[in-house]
């Protein structure tokens, strides 16, 4: 019971600390997710472009994405840019957090295009469209509507990456966790709240998927 009693404590006592570092993931999460879309985005298309040169180079982002851990790819990222171009350490986590991300959005997003039936292509070839117009205006409309459940899984899950760039620095929501445990020599309460942060994040961001999904269903 005085267990039970004493997380309660630090959960509540600890509130304004991790609202900061709550604020920062947000603003982690956001910036990395948003960028990371676009990159997928240009990577999917590079990939179903059948130029082999561009199938090539989205294949090689994918594969190294894949290969290799994100912890890596963000001490890579931070230590390439932070230090050589002199970026902010906020921008290098964003960086490494996108470049990760962007890889699964670009392979959720070619499956999705791909999915989409090549007569719709067609039929926009004869109204005159060309490829770019018959894309924007018929295929991705359609492949975003499809693809909006495992996005909104891979956003789920970069909001909880974002934890890793605590490593490099940052008080984001574990950074606090592990800078208020050291501080105290009492890690478990402190991990335990971050645990029950980042698991109300993730249900509030279930429910809006979910919902996003039902309107998108109606509007069919």
């Amino acid at each position: 019971m005085s267990s039970i009693m004493h997380f309660f404590d630090v959960f509540f006592g600890s509130f304004d600390v991790f609202l900061d570092g709550l604020w920062l993931t947000f603003l982690l999460s956001a910036a990395s997710l948003v960028i990371a879309f676009f990159i997928g985005l240009f990577f999917a298309i590079l990939k179903i472009s059948n130029i082999k040169v561009f199938e090539w180079i989205a294949d090689a982002y994918i594969w190294v994405v894949r290969g290799t851990p994100l912890i890596v790819q963000i001490f890579v990222l931070y230590y390439g840019l932070a230090e050589v171009f002199l970026i902010p350490m906020f921008w290098a986590g964003v960086a490494g957090l996108a470049f990760h991300s962007g890889a699964y959005i670009a392979e959720i997003i070619r499956g999705a295009i791909q999915s989409i039936d090549k007569g719709q292509r067609e039929a926009g070839r004869t109204l005159g469209m060309t490829k770019s117009l018959t894309m924007r205006r018929i295929i991705l409309p359609q492949a975003f509507r499809r693809a909006v459940p495992s996005l909104g899984n891979q956003f789920i899950i970069g909001i909880k990456d974002s934890s890793l760039v605590s490593f490099i620095g940052m008080q984001e929501l574990f950074g606090v966790a592990s800078t208020m445990g050291s501080n105290n020599f009492d890690y478990l309460p402190y991990y335990l709240t971050v645990a029950v942060y980042y698991l109300f994040i993730v249900l509030v961001l279930t429910v809006l998927v979910n919902k996003l999904e039902k309107s998108m269903a109606k509007s069919d």
